[in-house]
């Protein structure tokens, strides 16, 4: 049976069960040690009322082949032909998929064809994604970060990152990752010798045994998070808005920054954060605008009732200081033109709540030797350094009388809800509002953080390592997520904080202000 490549072209695109007889007819079945496998699975994200962003990798160059129904058996499936992956892409594809209006829920089902072998097609791997509702109705969604950071890699003895199974058990829409999506800075060894005398033995590739510096190393660490079966399922059944923090690059990095650290041979930090941004954005299903192609800060509607606002407070920073300064540019945290877009953003937003998803705490001080990596300066007063810029916000939200903003927000490597008033800060012109902390997926644990005054917070709930211990393994128990559920007839707001197990830690419910 001879099959031409106008001919194979057209059974890939035809439906399920046409692609199904190319693959069984003799010459294909010839072709099987040379289809291309999809080895890190696939992935949905950025989704709007009408569309998503889904990904996948291939192991060879080939083309992105998409079935795509609104029910799991594929009945009446549309067939789209997406684009050709090379190694200039690290043979990852992303397709943009339009026309979702009338659906609830997307399946998908991708595959490969060779480009070096019109009969050589990949088996299929499925995927599904919720979109955003049109009308009220339940929503749920959970966030955290830290992923395989401080040296705690894929365990397979101890199941893996088996926070991504107890994060899919509650059936989430979607999930916010608030950053440190890999450790770029942290290599990894085989086996690390716990306090109680067991062994954790990492899984462990040739990009983990050092620091990231060229494109290929950096893009190996957020491959190397996908070898695990856990985040895998999960990717494929939870869509994903991700974020990225300094990990990504190298710790508490800042534009601008020069390495003082005798494991890089490159210093310059602009540099390594353009590869580190570069294999970021190919490993994510992130959508990427042509007027503004490597911007991660961006905002999604999900139905009425929830808005989200996804920040980068890494991108536009000033360098660490001691945050002490009266203004200027200096003193940039998220800079000018993201405060302007978010704060617009915020005014236009006809959402009952309005969500901004931060890669660092408000209130906590996260220190950076003698300077601070976050806005909080210990000052405890009138705001200083970084903290105008929150200031400016929190005073425009309350001048404006934008109701229902909660912060969400990881990187602490603990988790914890504050609430912030004006009665208790340096700084009173705010409403009072709420911060929920999470984290990490998996990597080492400390804190508690000490908290700055400027804004008044609270501790509510905490839940940290003991006292005097720090980097505790993701065997000690102390990973965490939050989970956040939107009621579609009240319109409460419910925010858990959860272990690793799933477990229910602390219930936040929020009620909603009306204008």
């Amino acid at each position: 049976m001879k099959i031409s490549r106008r001919d194979a072209m057209k059974l890939g695109l035809k439906g399920g069960a046409a692609l199904g007889a190319c693959l069984a007819a003799p010459s294909i079945v010839l072709a099987q040690g040379r289809r291309p496998t999809l080895p890190y699975g696939v992935m949905s994200g950025d989704m709007l009322a009408d569309r998503a962003m889904l990904w996948a990798r291939a192991d060879r160059p080939s083309r992105l082949l998409v079935e795509l129904a609104d029910n799991p058996e594929f009945l009446g499936a549309r067939q789209l032909r997406g684009p050709e992956v090379l190694p200039a892409s690290d043979l990852t594809a992303k397709l943009d998929v339009t026309g979702l209006a009338d659906m609830d829920t997307a399946y998908y089902r991708v595959r490969f064809a060779a480009l070096d072998d019109h009969r050589a097609i990949s088996e299929p791997v499925t995927g599904r994604l919720r979109l955003p509702p049109t009308n009220r109705r339940d929503v749920r969604f959970v966030w955290s970060g830290d992923t395989a950071g401080q040296g705690w890699g894929i365990d397979e003895s101890r199941g893996g990152m088996t926070t991504y199974a107890a994060m899919q058990r509650q059936r989430p829409d979607f999930f916010i990752h608030s950053g440190d999506t890999v450790y770029a800075d942290g290599p990894m060894e085989e086996r690390v010798t716990l306090a109680n005398g067991e062994t954790w033995r990492n899984l462990v590739t040739p990009e983990k045994r050092k620091v990231a510096e060229t494109l290929g190393e950096f893009r190996g660490q957020h491959a190397y998070n996908l070898m695990d079966a856990n985040v895998r399922r999960f990717n494929a059944e939870v869509p994903m808005l991700a974020q990225w923090d300094d990990h990504e690059t190298v710790n508490n990095w800042y534009p601008g920054e020069l390495l003082d650290d005798a494991r890089y041979t490159e210093k310059n930090v602009d540099l390594l954060a353009a590869r580190a941004r570069r294999a970021f954005l190919e490993y994510t299903p992130l959508r990427q605008m042509p007027d503004a192609p490597g911007r991660i800060h961006r905002h999604f509607a999900y139905g009425p009732g929830l808005e989200v606002f996804m920040l980068d407070m890494r991108s536009h920073r000033a360098a660490n200081s001691r945050n002490r300064q009266a203004g200027g540019e200096a003193a940039s945290f998220l800079g000018q033109d993201q405060l302007r877009w978010l704060l617009d953003g915020l005014r236009r937003s006809t959402a009952t709540w309005k969500v901004i998803a931060a890669d660092m705490p408000i209130g906590l001080m996260v220190r950076d030797g003698e300077h601070f990596e976050a806005a909080a300066n210990g000052h405890g007063g009138e705001p200083l350094g970084r903290e105008l810029e929150i200031a400016d916000l929190l005073r425009a939200i309350r001048d404006e009388a934008i109701h229902n903003v909660v912060w969400l927000t990881a990187d602490v490597h603990y988790t914890a809800a504050h609430h912030y008033a004006p009665e208790r800060a340096g700084f009173k012109a705010f409403s009072p509002f709420w911060e929920f902390v999470s984290g990490p997926l998996h990597a080492g644990t400390f804190g508690p953080g000490e908290l700055d005054a400027t804004f008044g917070p609270e501790v509510v709930y905490q839940k940290a390592p003991p006292a005097g211990q720090s980097n505790l393994p993701p065997s000690d128990g102390y990973q965490f997520f939050g989970q956040v559920d939107l009621d579609g007839e009240s319109e409460t707001l419910t925010v858990t904080l959860m272990d690793a197990a799933g477990s229910a830690l602390h219930t936040q419910v929020l009620t909603p202000e009306r204008a």
